[in-house]
């Protein structure tokens, strides 16, 4: 390899010292010659050479020191090249940080524009910077709440849990303040080295569009329950009169199937609006699951139209803690689920069973399966994966969002999971929290 093949040093400039010290070398020994002491030539010559190497080193050092790239020190040969490579090298940090302002500057208006608030936060959940629409919506201080720390700002006890709890892949919505009607919804994404990044957004008119949709679901629902309870009556009268002409009687008990089925949701919705208005999460009382699942598979098994095989796994004896009344409107709603779509000579297995995990409920069947593609939605309110056959059940749409309601209330969770034509599993998950040994 060549002296000077490296990127911006040239071979001229190391032959130049090379051609320089040969000639210092060569005047040092004439000198000595003619003197009679060649050591002391070299070394004087040699001793120069070093200093004037020593001094452009000092000027290249203080150059650096000073930092300005207009001062370089006018210097050839090696020590020249040295110095145009460190200009090269300063020119190129100075157009990287250019380009990094412009990029952190552009960032900065592009967030400043976003309607929703962003917070950067550090692994402590310290700000470390803030959008104008967050510091609207949080009020917070451009440089007095920096450094803080975030749950010392928003000390409303939802986001504080959801913050240190740690589990962010649901949002959570929060009242600002117990005076105020305004609504924020919070939700947190990881990034980086445990660095927070904290999104708001003011949720306060869609809060206020989900609460008149729940006070009208709950006041139309009361409203519609007593005039649909006389009309039920009257038809079932009407059914029973034996001097009811013969063309009438199909007409009128169709009529009574509807009514019936009308009561059915109406008096579902009703049991889904006292739960959503039930906000505290209910202690209750131990239930004997066991129990519960053999009395909703005796009460399936005396139907004389149920053509399926009832079985029952009760695995564990451990109670569950919570509101019976709600748990066995759960269990019930799932057992009807399935018989609804279980076809004659199936069969449908309820298991409870614990573990490490908790408490564990499950309901399978050997129908008609889901898609996969419904799966996802089936707790949602009225919806049917195939509304003809649902209708013609008579179900109302919400035994599943009853479910869920149920569920989440006392802390647990449903899973669901289906192939089509090999049937359905319906499960339910209880923290370890609401199970009690049997005595």
């Amino acid at each position: 390899m060549k002296l000077g093949s490296k990127p911006g040093l040239s071979a001229s400039a190391w032959r130049g010292l090379l051609v320089q010290a040969a000639l210092a070398v060569l005047a040092a020994l004439l000198v000595g010659e003619l003197t009679g002491h060649i050591g002391v030539g070299l070394a004087a010559v040699l001793g120069a050479l070093l200093l004037r190497q020593l001094y452009l080193l000092q000027r290249v050092l203080v150059w650096l020191q000073g930092d300005r790239v207009d001062l370089a020190p006018d210097a050839g040969g090696v020590w020249g090249d040295v110095i145009g490579l460190i200009m090269r090298l300063f020119r190129r940090k100075q157009y990287h940080k250019r380009r990094m302002r412009q990029l952190l500057r552009e960032l900065r208006h592009s967030t400043a524009a976003i309607p929703d608030g962003v917070v950067m936060l550090n692994p402590a959940a310290e700000i470390l910077w803030f959008n104008r629409s967050a510091g609207e919506l949080l009020h917070l201080r451009n440089r007095g709440d920096v450094g803080l720390r975030i749950d010392n700002l928003v000390r409303r006890p939802e986001f504080v849990n959801y913050l240190r709890e740690g589990d962010y892949r649901s949002p959570v919505v929060v009242q600002a303040s117990d005076l105020s009607e305004q609504y924020l919804h919070f939700q947190i994404v990881p990034y980086g080295a445990g660095q927070l990044l904290l999104l708001v957004r003011d949720v306060t008119r869609q809060a206020q569009l989900e609460a008149m949709r729940k006070d009208f679901v709950a006041n139309a629902s009361h409203e519609l329950r007593s005039p649909l309870t006389v009309i039920a009556g009257y038809l079932e009268t009407l059914s029973q009169d034996e001097a009811l002409e013969p063309g009438l009687s199909g007409p009128i008990q169709e009529m009574r199937r509807q009514a019936l089925r009308m009561t059915a949701i109406v008096q579902d919705l009703l049991e889904l609006s006292r739960l959503e208005a039930e906000g505290a999460v209910p202690r209750g009382e131990p239930i004997d699951i066991g129990a519960l699942l053999a009395q909703l598979r005796d009460d399936l098994r005396s139907r004389k139209t149920l053509a399926v095989e009832v079985r029952l796994a009760a695995e564990s004896t451990d109670r569950l803690v919570g509101e019976e009344a709600q748990i066995h409107s759960a269990c019930a709603n799932l057992l009807e689920n399935a018989a609804k779509y279980t076809p004659t000579g199936g069969v449908i297995t309820m298991r409870w069973w614990s573990d490490a995990q908790g408490g564990h409920l499950s309901v399978a069947d050997t129908g008609i399966g889901i898609a996969p593609e419904h799966l996802p939605r089936l707790t949602e309110r009225f919806y049917r994966v195939d509304a003809g056959r649902s209708r013609a059940s008579g179900g109302s749409g919400l035994g599943l969002a009853i479910v869920k309601h149920v569920l989440q209330r006392h802390g647990g969770s449903l899973q669901i999971e289906s192939e089509e034509g090999r049937g359905s599993t319906f499960s339910c998950h209880f923290p370890v929290s609401r199970l009690l040994p049997a005595a």
